[in-house]
């Protein structure tokens, strides 16, 4: 696995996702030996791992804009704080 893809920390949230789904598909497939599906559980949760600290870190950035009262943006706040 010395593909340049294969570095995980480097991955975007799309390609780690496309990983993942290969990684499961084949896990679904019962057609991998017990020691390669092992690795690839491992790998798997590795890459599941960097797609929750993605969905995190972008949801930290996330805002909402607030309007003034003239309709102006006036600041923000969470994205999923309430309205």
């Amino acid at each position: 696995m010395d593909d340049p893809h294969d570095d995980i920390a480097n991955m975007t949230y799309e390609q780690a996702l496309k990983a993942l789904e290969d990684v499961v598909r084949r896990l679904e497939s019962g057609e991998v030996a017990l020691d390669e599906s092992i690795s690839l559980y491992e790998r798997g949760e590795k890459l599941r791992a960097h797609c929750q600290a993605r969905l995190d870190a972008a949801q930290a950035r996330i805002e909402k804009i607030v309007a003034g009262p003239d309709g102006a943006p006036v600041g923000t706040r969470p994205f999923d704080e309430e309205a």
